[in-house]
């Protein structure tokens, strides 16, 4: 007998999944049973992923989906099991992760009756899925999956399927769609509108670029206009990875993770054009003659006033608008901007990555450029969200070959470890690293038991620095001392070993680049914990005087209440951080 659960696997098998991530569990056990049944990856089957907690197995299959731009699946047992995958599943949907999201449920007949573990899955992750749909009958199964794994690929993003476990094992009544893959076409702008955005940029001295990560794929054709307009190249979190590497242009990231000229490039311009970005943080965007390029309508004109909005995929664009465009002789705008960038890099990112291999507790921007440095041209770096973003982001070089992970658009922590299982899942040969801040691997810890059970060659380097950074800055910021932030040190080293995985503890920023080594030597998980300033935050490339009132008036607070030596450890510290 072919069961709803077989024909539910055999679907997703057709539609390309190779892994499933989860726990099993009652409700889901048809399921899982059924994936035993298809021999798993080695005999042309699906791979069952056993994590430690469904949170993780979202987040890994989300970094999967995004590595390898194939489907991949998640699951969660009824009630409990499948709540705990919304983290994930948030962060998943909001990067455009393909992904289907298995919630099986409380049999059929006691739901709406209080059940023991009842919830309502099919309402509960509207909110982060494209598509949510609840199976309630064996006829109605294969089509409510075949639109699930539409709806995932197309969107794309995440889509759930609530399945209740007698359902599951019922015999299966209806024939499953064929799926055939639909090839993406294109979207071009009116020419109207390209004529329209082309006379502007005619018509202004000084023009800005601002892209996203809706340019993938399209790195020649910004920089081209770039070349052709002088323009000065800023970029999002997600848009680093994609442009900043053979980018002559390049003047770094805004935001409050930012570095480099992009912020004064952008407020500078005469006409400021978003390439596939909806920036969420309207503070840093300029008040200045504004076109935004986007593949989705919907986002043109929500972060800011938008005076020509074009609506078409990046490339389509480009190729229309370059031969409507005249060759800006003036160079000085883009030469202006690149020389205030390349001072920028060199005294508040650079200079604190010089003289500092002896300077104790270690610098965690020393840290990060020594790990760029000795990592593999393709290595998949993820990012915990907080202070290893900006490290991360300030120091890591994408080189057009790597990649870079993180919860940039939900900003959860402890994201980084469960998303290197994911990538390293995807690509067992590639070299994965996770930049972890200590309190983010603090919270899905036992994820590293899913490393070594696997035997995954991950990498961890863990930012440890008994803080969390991130929230203390904010509190400073906001003219409050730091509380609740900072935790006992803990030797995460130590508790590597004891879950079988290769560790090496680092005191010293002598001994960094061979801990490095070493551990991404190594054939098997190995964790490297670097015990870092726990005072370095990040200073955003453009500080305010309120900003710079909150942090002055923190810093009395503290002294006040008796912290006269942290205040002065503290600002030692992040005067080096100052954009000047």
């Amino acid at each position: 007998m072919t069961t709803v659960a077989d024909q539910l696997v055999a679907q997703l098998q057709d539609a390309g999944v190779r892994r499933i991530y989860g726990i099993v569990g009652d409700s889901l056990n048809p399921v899982v049973d059924a994936v035993r049944r298809t021999g798993g990856s080695a005999k042309g089957g699906i791979d069952w992923v056993h994590v430690r907690h469904e949170e993780a197995a979202a987040f890994a299959a989300g970094a999967d989906a995004q590595v390898t731009g194939e489907l991949v699946a998640c699951a969660g047992s009824c009630g409990p099991g499948n709540l705990h995958l919304i983290n994930g599943l948030y962060d998943a949907n909001r990067s455009g992760a393909p992904v289907i999201a298995i919630a099986s449920h409380i049999p059929s007949s006691q739901i709406g009756q209080g059940y023991f573990q009842e919830t309502h899955p099919d309402r509960i992750f509207n909110e982060c899925s494209v598509y949510s749909e609840l199976i309630s009958t064996p006829t109605q199964a294969p089509r409510v999956v075949a639109s699930a794994i539409r709806h995932a690929v197309a969107e794309p993003g995440v889509a759930v399927i609530t399945l209740p476990g007698d359902v599951a094992d019922e015999e299966a009544t209806a024939e499953a769609p064929r799926y055939v893959p639909v090839e993406r076409g294109v979207l071009t702008p009116p020419a109207a509108v390209m004529q329209r955005l082309a006379d502007a940029i005619n018509a202004s001295d000084k023009v800005a670029l601002f892209v996203g990560h809706g340019i993938a794929g399209e790195h020649d054709a910004v920089v081209e206009l770039a070349d052709l307009i002088g323009a000065p190249v800023g970029h999002s979190l997600r848009g680093k990875e994609l442009i900043q590497y053979d980018n002559p242009y390049d003047v770094g990231m805004t935001g409050l993770l930012g570095y480099g000229a992009a912020a004064a490039g952008m407020e500078d311009a005469d006409l400021l054009i978003m390439l596939g970005t909806d920036f969420p943080y309207d503070q840093f965007l300029p008040d200045v003659t504004t076109a935004q390029v986007d593949r989705d309508a919907a986002v043109i004109g929500r972060r800011t006033s938008v005076d020509i909005p074009v609506h078409g995929d990046v490339g389509t664009t480009l190729r229309a608008l370059i031969p409507l465009v005249q060759r800006k002789k003036s160079r000085k705008f883009l030469e202006k901007t690149l020389k205030r960038h390349d001072g920028l890099m060199d005294k508040a990112v650079g200079a604190y990555t010089r003289n500092v291999e002896k300077k104790k507790p270690i610098h965690p921007e020393y840290a990060a450029s020594v790990l760029d440095q000795v990592a593999a041209d393709n290595a998949v770096f993820t990012a915990d969200t907080g202070m290893c973003n900006v490290w991360s982001a300030r120091y890591i070089n994408p080189l057009g070959s790597r990649r870079l992970i993180g919860s940039f658009l939900h900003g959860s922590m402890a994201n980084a470890l469960p998303q290197a299982i994911g990538a390293q899942f995807a690509q067992r040969d590639r070299q994965v690293i996770s930049m972890s801040g200590d309190g983010g691997l603090g919270m899905l810890l036992g994820e590293m038991l899913t490393a070594a059970a696997h035997d995954l060659p991950i990498n961890v380097v863990v930012f440890n620095n008994s803080t969390l950074g991130m929230v203390k800055l904010e509190m400073l910021v906001d003219k409050l001392p730091d509380f609740g932030v900072d935790v006992p040190e803990v030797n995460y080293a130590a508790i590597a070993a004891a879950m079988g995985w290769k560790s090496i503890r680092v005191e010293d920023p002598k001994h960094l680049e061979k801990a490095y080594r070493e551990a991404l030597a190594h054939d098997g998980p190995a964790l490297v914990d670097v015990v870092t300033d726990p005072n370095a935050l990040s200073i955003p490339p453009k500080v305010t005087g309120t900003q710079i009132f909150g942090f002055a008036t923190a810093m009395s607070k503290i002294v006040f209440n008796g912290g006269a030596g942290e205040a002065v450890s503290m600002a030692r510290s992040n005067l080096r951080n100052l954009p000047r």
